[in-house]
C-alpha cells in the first residue's frame, strides 16, 4: 500500500536477462502498476505481457470486488502497455485515458485506437475521481514522445512514468543510485533537456511520494533523488574522479593505463575508475563516463581506425549527448598511429569538451618518452586536486589575481559553527603592493553580517562550466534560513573557511582591514592571505552568465517584466519601483520587459 487509497499492483521479473535486449539486469526488473481507489477507480499503467495473469490477480485483490473506471496509460513501451487490450476486454465498461500520440501508438500495437472508449488528455487536463484529482503533465521524449506523468494533488503523489526508475526487482536489496544511474544514462540520457523541462514543471508541485514505473516507490529524502536527476539531466559532474576506458591487444596500452592510474592516485585524485572495454559491462562503462568529470580514452590503431570496443564505447557517448567533460587521449600504433586523431574526430560533435594539452603517443611498447608523457598528463589532470590539497597546493599563486574581473563569485564565510556561501559580483584588486582586494556586499545579505563580525572570507572565482544550479543554490536562498553546505564534505583553506570543490578556477582567502559603509552596501578592503589556482577554465563573467547559463524566462502567454538574473516574471503593466525578486532578491534595475 502506497497511501490509504493508492495500492501497488506491480510485478517482479526474475526471468529477464537483458532489459531492452542490451542491459544486463542480474537482479531482474520491476514493472510497476498502481490503483487509485476512490469513488471512481483509476489504474495506472499495465505490465509486461509475460505477467498478465499475476497482474490481473493483483488488480482484482486491490479492487476488492469493485470494477475500475479508468486505465491511465502514461507510456506506451510494451513493458508497461502490453496488457491494455486485455484489461479492456476484462473490464468492458472501463475507459482508457492517455495522450493523443499514445492512442496513435495503440493502433500500431493492437490494431485499434479504442475510439469509443478513450479520453484524450493533454498538459493541464485533470480527472476527478471523487476525493482524488489526477492532474496530467506532458513529458514528451522522457523518453518517448507520447509520455505523460500524473500528479495526484490529494495524496501529493507523482506518478513519474520512467522517470526516477531503476534496474532491479523490488524484492532485492541494492543501492538505488548505482542502478538508477545506469538506467538513466542508458535509456533516458540523450534527452537531458526534456528531463530538465519536466523537472521545472515538477518544481511547482508539492510532491511527497514518487511512484515510477520501474524500481522502488520513493517516500523519503526526495531532494536527494531530484538533485541527482538535476545533475544527470544537465550533464553535470556527479562525483569527483577520473575514469579511464581502454582496449589493449598485447598488453602495452594496458601497461600505460595502469601506470597512469597509479600516478593519478599519487597526485590526490579521489577516485580512479578503470574499465577494460573488451571485458566490462559496456553500460557500466558508459555510466562511469557520465558520472565523473574527466575521462581518459586509451586504445590502439586498428585497421587504420580504432579498436572496435573503443569505437562502440565512443558511439554510446556521442548518441547520449556526452558533454561538459575533460578528455585525455592515449594512442598506440606501431607504424601509422591514428587512434588519437580518430577518437578526437568522433567526439567533435559533443559540446563543451576540453581536451588535455598532453596526449600520450605509444609506438608499440611503453618507453621513457611515454613515461614522461604519462607523468605530464597526470599532472595536468590532477592540477585541481593538487591545488585543493593543503599538503600539495601552491598557496601563494598570485596568478589567481588574474581571474578577478567583471565576474561572478561565491563568497564563503563562517558564522560560528555554520558555513555560508553567497553569489556576489563586485570584487576588485585595488593595490598590488601590498595586494589589496575590495569586496562589496549588499547589507541585506547574511554574508555581509558574518564577514563584518569575523573579518575573514574566501572569494571563489566561478568558471564558465558552472551550471545554473550553482546560482540557484547560492543566490536564490538565504543562509539565514538554510544550511547551504548541509551534507557536503567540505574543503577548507588555512583560515578554516570552505572553498568550493568544483566550478571555480581559483580562490583567495582574504582578511578584512577596513570597512566602508556605502548606504545599501558595505565595502570590505582586504589583504590577501592565500591564493590558489585550481583550473585554467575562464572566469564566469556577467555577460557569459546572461548569454549562456541563465535559462530563458518561461514567458509564453505572460505580460510583464522578467528578472535578468534568474528569469522570474512579475506579471503587470507597470514594474513597482520597490520590486524585489522573490528568488534572487534583486531590485527593479535588474528587470526587463517581457518581449
Amino acid at each position: 500500500m502506497i497511501t490509504n487509497d493508492i495500492k501497488y499492483i506491480g510485478v517482479n521479473d526474475h526471468k529477464i536477462d537483458l532489459f531492452e535486449g542490451q542491459y544486463v539486469v542480474p537482479n531482474g526488473m520491476a514493472y510497476n502498476s498502481y490503483a487509485v481507489i476512490d469513488d471512481k477507480i483509476a489504474v495506472m499503467d499495465t505490465v509486461d505481457k509475460n505477467f498478465t495473469a499475476e497482474w490481473l490477480v493483483n488488480l482484482e485483490k486491490a479492487l476488492a470486488g469493485r470494477k475500475p473506471d479508468y486505465l491511465i496509460v502514461q507510456h506506451m513501451e510494451p513493458d508497461h502497455s502490453a496488457n491494455i487490450d486485455k484489461f479492456l476486454s476484462v473490464y468492458p465498461e472501463a475507459k482508457v485515458v492517455s495522450s493523443a500520440k499514445a492512442f496513435a501508438m495503440m493502433e500500431n500495437f493492437f490494431g485499434k485506437d479504442y475510439a469509443d472508449r478513450r479520453i484524450v488528455v493533454k498538459e493541464g487536463d485533470s480527472l476527478n475521481l471523487g476525493k482524488h484529482v489526477l492532474n496530467f503533465v506532458g513529458a514528451p521524449m522522457v523518453h518517448w514522445p507520447e509520455v505523460i506523468v500524473t500528479y495526484d494533488s490529494t495524496d501529493k503523489v507523482l506518478f513519474s512514468a520512467d522517470g526516477f526508475g531503476k534496474f532491479g526487482a523490488l524484492d532485492v536489496e541494492e543501492d538505488w543510485a548505482c542502478e538508477a544511474r545506469r538506467y538513466y544514462v542508458g535509456i533516458v540520457g540523450k534527452y537531458g533537456q526534456q528531463v530538465q523541462n519536466l523537472l521545472k514543471k515538477a518544481a511547482g508541485l508539492d510532491i511527497e511520494i514518487i511512484c515510477p514505473l520501474h524500481g522502488p516507490v520513493l517516500k523519503e529524502n526526495l531532494g536527494y533523488y531530484i538533485d541527482l536527476y538535476k545533475t544527470w539531466s544537465s550533464y553535470g559532474v556527479e562525483s569527483e574522479g577520473i575514469m579511464i576506458a581502454y582496449t589493449s591487444v598485447y598488453g602495452h596500452t594496458k601497461e600505460a593505463v595502469e601506470l597512469l592510474a597509479e600516478k593519478l592516485k599519487e597526485k590526490g585524485c579521489p577516485k580512479v575508475v578503470v574499465n577494460d572495454l573488451a571485458r566490462c559491462d559496456m553500460a557500466e562503462a558508459v555510466e562511469d563516463a557520465f558520472r565523473y568529470g574527466k575521462i581518459v580514452l586509451a586504445t590502439t590503431t586498428y585497421n587504420a581506425d580504432i579498436f572496435p570496443f573503443m569505437r562502440e564505447f565512443i558511439q554510446h557517448l556521442t548518441e547520449r549527448n556526452f558533454r561538459n567533460r575533460t578528455v585525455a587521449l592515449i594512442e598506440n600504433g606501431s607504424w601509422a598511429p591514428l587512434a588519437a586523431k580518430v577518437m578526437k574526430g568522433m567526439l567533435e560533435e559533443c559540446k563543451d569538451l576540453t581536451f588535455t594539452k598532453t596526449t600520450v603517443h605509444i609506438k608499440s611498447a611503453v618507453n621513457d618518452d611515454n613515461i614522461a608523457e604519462i607523468e605530464a598528463l597526470s599532472e595536468e589532470l590532477c592540477r585541481d586536486y593538487i591545488a585543493q590539497s593543503n599538503e600539495t597546493a601552491n598557496k601563494q599563486d598570485l596568478a589567481a589575481l588574474f581571474n578577478i574581473g567583471c565576474g561572478l563569485y561565491v563568497v564563503t564565510s563562517r558564522d560560528g559553527a555554520k558555513d555560508n556561501g553567497a553569489i556576489i559580483n563586485s570584487v576588485k584588486q585595488v593595490t598590488n603592493t601590498p595586494n589589496r582586494i575590495a569586496v562589496t556586499i549588499n547589507k541585506n545579505n547574511y554574508s555581509h553580517d558574518i564577514i563584518k563580525k569575523t573579518g575573514v572570507m574566501n572569494i571563489n572565482c566561478l568558471s564558465t562550466d558552472a551550471p545554473f544550479s550553482v546560482f540557484e543554490h547560492f543566490g536564490f536562498q538565504s543562509g539565514r534560513n538554510v544550511n547551504k553546505f548541509a551534507g557536503v564534505e567540505p574543503l577548507r583553506s588555512d583560515n578554516g573557511l570552505i572553498f568550493l570543490s568544483k566550478y571555480i578556477n581559483s580562490f583567495m582567502s582574504l582578511k578584512v582591514e577596513q570597512y566602508v559603509d556605502i548606504d545599501t552596501h558595505g565595502m570590505f578592503i582586504c589583504t590577501l592571505e592565500e591564493s590558489r589556482v585550481i583550473t585554467d577554465v575562464e572566469t564566469m563573467t556577467y555577460t557569459y552568465y546572461q548569454n549562456h547559463v541563465k535559462p530563458k524566462p518561461a514567458a509564453e502567454g505572460k505580460k510583464g517584466f522578467a528578472c535578468k538574473i534568474c528569469g522570474w516574471i512579475y506579471e503587470g503593466d507597470v514594474l513597482p519601483d520597490d520590486i524585489e525578486c522573490p528568488l534572487c532578491k534583486h531590485g527593479a534595475a535588474d528587470f526587463e520587459p517581457v518581449e
